[in-house]
């Protein structure tokens, strides 16, 4: 592969850059178990029981043999909760057998030291906690008291075992003011790295659309997060990771994500390309967060995982995602080709379209507009399932700045507060979510 040229600001030169395609999957992004431990309200797959047939131990080896055998070089267990499955250790010790790194995403609640010490054994190489604000809205969140302080102390464990500790987190309107104080926790634990993602509106998260941060947000938090890696990252080597739905071009974009290289910069969602999704019965995906009904391409007792893959990179080169509303004349619409397709998909049923960019919001507010999302379908209680809403455009008055979300994060990003921002919230609110894990019937 060439390597690529320096970015000169002309968005042609991103339309005519193009990577090499024909190069297999590089990541599988494999839900080992659907079980779990918490009741997120954010959960996308409304995770709690196992599914009814999820792969066997010789089910699961045999995958991580024709992982290797397509050339991934990475493959990341998910859940649900990993740990949920009693066997994770030796499809774990199996993907680092056969040469790819094994890497790993969890909530923590019961990640104890016996397990961190199997981890080790194991050989994984980098283990992601996610840690979604301060305690209160974290508890909140996770739907567990006490789920907070698992977390980080499952945090500094990982860190002295050696294993390279990552952080994720939910960017929503509970914790975006509290973004500041997580990236104070990342150096005080030990973490190498960061990972932010926009909370988007499926499964638990779509039955509470007053979590959910409207587009208009990202004009305050895209420099929240540029001061953030600016004064607290970048100082104590603490690489950050903007997740695939936060985006995309824009003044801040190379400060955030790219770097001047044009093979840095994001060219379109990588479901299907680089990465692979699988859920725990087998099923393949382009993305493990895409909806099930509407991505799976095949089932690994069924046909061989090649075989799949191939589909899903035919898929992509020969049926592209149709853009249409705002991105469809965009001016970077050749290379962004719509962002994240999960993100666009369970707002309106249909990819191609993401209100979630900061480039959009900029060019709206020049405009004097703002773009509000509105609720105009519930999703039916499903897991990876998703309602409908449809987007408002309206004048950027005093009631955008008036915002307590934007009042909350000015004074986090100004002074440095440390505060909850669960107050955002109603105390109801706060029990509801509390009791998720004692209640959800998924």
């Amino acid at each position: 592969m060439p390597h690529p040229p320096t970015y000169d600001g002309n968005p042609q030169q991103l339309a005519r850059w193009r990577p090499e395609h024909d190069a297999p999957p590089s990541i599988a992004v494999w839900e080992i178990t659907l079980r779990c431990d918490l009741g997120c309200c954010h959960c996308g797959s409304r995770a709690a029981r196992a599914r009814p047939d999820e792969l066997s131990t010789t089910e699961a080896l045999d995958l991580v043999r024709q992982f290797a055998d397509l050339g991934l070089k990475e493959v990341t267990l998910i859940g649900g909760e990993f740990y949920m499955r009693d066997d994770w250790d030796r499809i774990a010790a199996e993907i680092n057998r056969c040469g790819m790194l094994c890497s790993i995403v969890t909530g923590a609640r019961q990640m104890t030291a016996e397990r961190v010490s199997r981890a080790v054994a194991a050989g994984v190489g980098k283990i992601s906690i996610s840690i979604d604000g301060l305690e209160r809205t974290h508890d909140a969140i996770r739907g567990s008291k006490g789920s907070w302080k698992a977390a980080t102390a499952a945090a500094r464990r990982i860190s002295d075992s050696g294993i390279d500790l990552s952080v994720n987190t939910q960017m929503n309107r509970l914790t975006m003011p509290e973004l500041p104080a997580v990236a104070d926790m990342l150096v005080d634990i030990g973490a190498r790295s960061w990972m932010v993602i926009l909370t988007a509106a499926m499964g638990r998260a779509a039955d509470h659309p007053s979590l959910l941060l409207q587009p208009y947000h990202l004009l305050y938090l895209f420099p929240l997060l540029a001061d953030i890696k600016r004064e607290k990252l970048d100082p104590n080597g603490i690489a950050f990771f903007p997740g695939n739905n936060v985006g995309y071009f824009g003044p801040l974009a190379e400060t955030l994500r790219y770097g001047s290289e044009l093979g840095h910069m994001w060219g379109g969602c990588g479901a299907g390309d680089s990465t692979l999704g699988i859920e725990a019965d087998g099923r393949i995906k382009g993305c493990p967060s895409l909806p099930t009904s509407d991505y799976v391409r095949g089932n690994i007792r069924e046909r061989p995982l090649r075989e799949i893959a191939a589909e899903l990179k035919r898929e992509k080169t020969e049926a592209p995602t149709q853009l249409w509303g705002f991105c469809q004349s965009c001016r970077y619409a050749a290379r962004c080709k719509g962002g994240c397709t999960w993100t666009s998909h369970v707002l309106f049923g249909r990819p191609g379209n993401n209100p979630f960019c900061h480039f959009r919001a900029l060019t709206m507010a020049e405009a004097g507009l703002v773009e509000r999302l509105e609720p105009v379908a519930v999703a039916p209680g499903k897991p990876f399932d998703f309602g409908h809403c449809r987007i408002v455009e309206a004048p950027f008055g005093p009631d955008i700045e008036s915002d307590p979300l934007i009042g909350m994060t000015k004074l986090s990003q100004v002074f440095g507060l440390n505060a909850g921002a669960a107050g955002l919230w109603s105390k109801q609110e706060l029990s509801n979510t509390l009791e998720y894990r004692q209640s959800d019937k998924t």
